[in-house]
C-alpha cells in the first residue's frame, strides 16, 4: 500500500490527535484542520486522496463544506467520508445527499478504524471510477 493521502477535518483537538495517530500509524500521510476555513487553507497546498469531514463544524459545518467541494470540479475525485457522531436515522443519508462517498461514526474502533478508511477509499475511488459518485 502507497502512503494515502488524508485530509482530518474535526474542531475536536482530541479527536483529530486520535484520528491522525491511528492513521498515520498504518502508513497515510495526514494533515488536519479545525474548522471549514483551515480545510480550504490546507487545499490550497495539500491534495489529499481522501478527506475526513466531520459534520458538525463551526461555522460552514461538513456538510456544506462537502458541497462546496462537490462544486469544484478540481475536487470531484477525492473520496470524501462523513466522519460523525450523528447516527441517527436519516443521518447517513444527509451525509450522502450532501456529496460524501461514505459515512463512519464516531467513536471509532481503534483497533480497525485504520482499515474502515482505508476500505471507504479503496472503495470510494473503485465506485468512482467505474459508475460515478456511490454510496459505500
Amino acid at each position: 500500500m502507497g502512503n494515502e493521502a488524508v485530509l482530518v477535518v474535526d474542531d475536536s483537538p482530541d479527536n483529530l490527535v486520535l484520528t491522525q495517530f491511528l492513521l498515520e500509524s498504518d502508513g497515510f500521510e495526514v494533515r488536519t484542520a479545525e474548522d471549514a476555513g483551515l480545510a480550504l487553507e490546507v487545499l490550497r497546498t495539500y491534495r489529499p486522496q481522501l478527506i475526513l469531514m466531520d459534520v458538525q463544524l463551526p461555522g460552514t459545518d461538513g456538510l456544506e463544506l462537502t458541497r462546496q467541494l462537490r462544486a469544484d470540479p478540481k475536487w470531484s475525485d477525492v473520496v470524501i467520508v462523513a466522519l460523525t457522531a450523528y447516527a441517527m436515522k436519516g443521518d447517513e443519508e444527509n451525509c450522502l445527499a450532501a456529496g460524501c462517498d461514505g459515512y463512519i461514526t464516531k467513536p471509532v474502533d481503534t483497533h480497525t478504524f485504520a482499515c474502515i478508511v482505508r476500505d471507504q477509499n479503496a472503495g470510494a475511488s473503485h465506485e468512482s471510477s467505474v459508475a460515478g459518485r456511490a454510496a459505500i
